[in-house]
């Protein structure tokens, strides 16, 4: 039997007013609903129209000068501080609303779950995992991701794991939680030498009760899909295992493609594809079935984000796409009238996602990311770090 699986929308998270040229370009989310409609995966299903984030929720993680200062910069918006008013964090009107619109999403969709109305639920406007207790970073005003969590937290729960598949680090909610044992923060991403926000090595471990519960599995550019799947399966099912999460979080930010032009990973949409089916069988083996699904970074915004999407939303709600399903004309006339790129045709790009399981060694750079995160945090879970049997 298929899971109960919510899912949260809003038209309303269009209004997030940044200029059409801004990388965090909210036609993203339009195209990937419509695709998703267009292809029957929301057939049936009762979207739930989210309420804001409360001032308290967002208390939880964002101090009360910060929430201060994002309300009033769109009335005196010169030397605000606190990371807005830059290139990626732009002021606009309505910033306060939309993103704690976005944070109510997030909030809405943990509550489907806590209140046993669904199993899974999904809020693809959330996943702004960069934002800082006092500050906006990397095109994210508010954390709903750790909002979320610490809403969570408050209702009772123990044991948290959130697993960020973005190509950027996940550091705003590392650092939320850096100190807490009770959630578990996975992250997989272009190692920081080489993409900002330049944080996230093996060695970031958590802090005090904390330790061990931060996990960094830094990956070389130019990593592909075998070698992405690789090290997610030669690290994160053990953790998960060991953690035995009651909830699993999981940020699924698509810029790991190769058409994504802020990052440099090599992964195709059939190697995102892969991931999410390896998130829900987690979920399932790890986390008692409960899957609180968020979108996240994306920029390669009418070939890759909708598709990718739309394969993840299918996956959550147990309604998998073949992928070579063909693109509704109706969905390229649409996508059309943003972009005079060509189109994808298909939900597939024809790679193979297929990839061999770590083995124990240190061949190639892939392998060593792996064993270095494995012997950072392996041993502080009573894990062998070496042993690829744990």
């Amino acid at each position: 039997m298929s899971a109960r699986t919510s899912v949260v929308w809003t038209p309303d998270f269009l209004t997030y007013q940044l200029s059409d040229d801004h990388p965090l370009n909210p036609v993203r989310l339009d195209l990937h609903m419509e695709l998703s409609r267009g292809l029957g995966v929301l057939d049936g299903v009762e979207l739930i129209a989210p309420e804001p984030a409360t001032d308290a929720e967002l208390t939880r993680v964002h101090t009360p000068g910060y929430q201060t200062a994002v309300k009033s910069a769109p009335e005196a918006p010169f030397g605000v501080g606190h990371g807005l008013g830059t290139s990626d964090n732009p002021i606009f009107f309505g910033m306060h609303e939309a993103a704690s619109l976005i944070a109510g999403g997030s909030v809405a969709a943990a509550r489907e779950i806590a209140e046993g109305r669904a199993d899974r639920a999904v809020n693809m406007a959330g996943g702004l995992h960069h934002a800082m207790r006092d500050r906006a970073a990397g095109f994210c005003v508010y954390n709903d991701c750790s909002v979320a969590i610490a809403w969570l937290l408050e209702q009772g729960y123990e044991r948290i794991a959130y697993v960020d598949v973005d190509v950027h680090h996940g550091d705003g909610v590392q650092d939320a939680f850096y100190d807490d044992p009770r959630v578990l923060t996975v992250s997989l991403h272009q190692h920081p030498l080489t993409l900002w926000p330049g944080t996230g090595w093996a060695g970031e471990y958590g802090r005090g009760d904390g330790e061990g519960y931060a996990v960094n599995v830094a990956l070389p550019p130019g990593t592909g899909d075998a070698g992405w799947l690789r090290a997610f399966h030669g690290v994160v099912p053990s953790l998960l295992e060991s953690f035995h999460p009651q909830v699993l979080v999981t940020e699924c930010g698509a810029d790991t493609h190769a058409e994504d032009p802020l990052a440099n990973l090599e992964l195709s949409v059939d190697g995102h594809r892969a991931i999410y089916h390896a998130l829900r069988e987690m979920v399932e083996t790890t986390a008692g079935g409960k899957w609180l699904v968020l979108g996240g970074g994306g920029y390669a915004l009418y070939r890759v984000v909708p598709r990718s999407w739309t394969h993840l939303l299918a996956v959550a709600l147990d309604r998998d796409l073949h992928p070579d399903t063909t693109i509704p004309a109706d969905w390229t006339a649409r996508a059309s009238t943003h972009t005079r790129a060509p189109l994808p045709v298909s939900m597939s790009d024809g790679a193979d996602p297929s990839f061999e399981r770590w083995g124990g060694g240190n061949e190639d750079r892939v392998d060593s990311a792996v064993l270095e995160t494995r012997r950072a945090v392996f041993p502080l879970h009573g894990l062998e770090p070496d042993d690829p049997r744990d």
